[in-house]
């Protein structure tokens, strides 16, 4: 697959933020997503004027997402620049698009890094490993943003991934299975889809793991999820929790226990206030200001230069 078969698909400059511009977005399944769920409607967000305010915005919610893409949002004025794949949560019900997606493409624009941003599949019952439709659509984005890394100006050696809740879950995923290969018949079927060469790397080189969900064995919470055991190839990773958040700061500290038992650099942050899906936008909680540890975390791995 080459970016020609693509450039149909191309289109410019829908401006979402006053830093960001979404420059390319395309599907990342060539012949159609695999294993679409029937029946489940068209893709829309099911944001109500009820549901809560986060930092006293509206945020997107959007579901029935059939057909996967990526929108990428370059790095204006730098070429050969690190790279982020952004994963938002929902649950896998739906995407926080905007709270978790299009506003940390603005922010990672504004630190010189180039912002793709992953629409997987939803909704579905379940994850990997139960289902591998979510590392399926993962897997086939780190591919693909690989492939044209020379076109969209990106470092395929700095290309890492970032996920909040339960796409903080699936950039465990991805971080600890980037080589999953299913069976002789799924692979078929994916190939017909448009999958890409399993020489291209999947794996991420660095990963942020933003509250995250699904890491820890339930109900008890201190033992990690099998899907998140790390390996020798798991990639540094910052980690960051609320102890206040519902869904339980455990996710964060096993994790971030088990990557130290495994040798895997890792930085954890965990304060006392914050909930849960607050994204990056501003408040009085310390923890809303992340970007600004996650910048500097960047500069301590090398994949920023220092100031």
């Amino acid at each position: 697959m080459t970016i020609n078969r693509f450039l149909p698909l191309l289109y410019l400059a829908v401006t979402l933020s006053t830093t960001a511009a979404q420059q390319v977005t395309l599907p990342i399944w060539s012949h159609g997503a695999p294993e679409t769920t029937p029946g489940q409607g068209p893709e829309k967000d099911i944001d109500l004027p009820t549901d809560a305010l986060i930092a006293g915005k509206k945020i997107i919610r959007l579901t029935n997402v059939s057909e996967p893409t990526v929108a990428v949002y370059r790095a204006h004025g730098t070429s050969n620049a690190p790279a982020v794949l952004v994963l938002p949560g929902g649950g896998y019900q739906i995407l926080a698009y905007d709270l978790e997606g299009t506003e940390v493409c603005s922010w990672l624009n504004s630190i010189h890094v180039t912002c793709v941003l992953l629409k997987y599949r939803v909704p579905y019952n379940g994850h990997y490993p139960e289902r591998t439709e979510d590392l399926e659509d993962a897997q086939q984005a780190m591919r693909l943003t690989r492939q044209h890394a020379a076109e969209w100006g990106i470092d395929p050696k700095r290309l890492g991934v970032l996920g909040f809740s339960a796409g903080g879950h699936l950039a465990v995923v991805l971080s600890n299975h980037f080589d999953f290969t299913p069976d002789a018949a799924k692979s078929a079927t994916l190939k017909q889809h448009g999958a890409l060469d399993a020489a291209i790397s999947a794996r991420p080189d660095f990963a942020f793991i933003l509250y995250p969900g699904y890491l820890v064995h339930w109900p008890d919470k201190s033992t990690i999820a099998p899907e998140a055991v790390p390996n020798a190839a798991t990639p540094p990773t910052f980690i960051l929790q609320a102890e206040d958040d519902p869904v339980h700061e455990e996710n964060a500290l096993v994790y971030f226990q088990t990557l130290k038992e495994g040798n895997i650099p890792a930085e954890l942050h965990l304060y006392a206030k914050g909930g849960h899906g607050y994204g990056l936008r501003p408040t009085e909680l310390p923890i809303t200001h992340w970007p600004q540890l996650a910048e500097t975390w960047l500069r301590t791995i090398k994949i920023l230069a220092p100031k």
